[in-house]
């Protein structure tokens, strides 16, 4: 997908959680999104965009979500059945 594309659509995600009066839901709030909204690969393509130092046009709060919540929203992170 096309990099500026999904820089808007994070940015979009991120203007509307930022609403949110507690930071940690308006990050929570950002990484719950992409991983249940968004395909394994534009969270890939995301993830590497700024692993890249290649989106500085991305909000801050969008990066500071993908830092805090990476193992989540990181399609090729193992995950540990929870048992549930």
């Amino acid at each position: 997908m096309n990099a500026a594309k999904l820089v808007k659509m994070a940015n979009q995600i991120a203007a509307f959680f930022e609403g949110e009066p507690q930071p940690d839901a308006v990050l929570e709030g950002i990484a719950s999104h992409l991983c249940r909204f968004w395909d394994p690969r534009m969270r890939r393509e995301l993830l590497a965009l700024v692993d890249a130092g290649a989106a500085q046009e991305l909000r801050p709060s969008v990066v500071q979500a993908l830092g805090m919540h990476r193992a989540r929203v990181d399609p090729g992170v193992s995950r540990q059945p929870t048992g549930k």
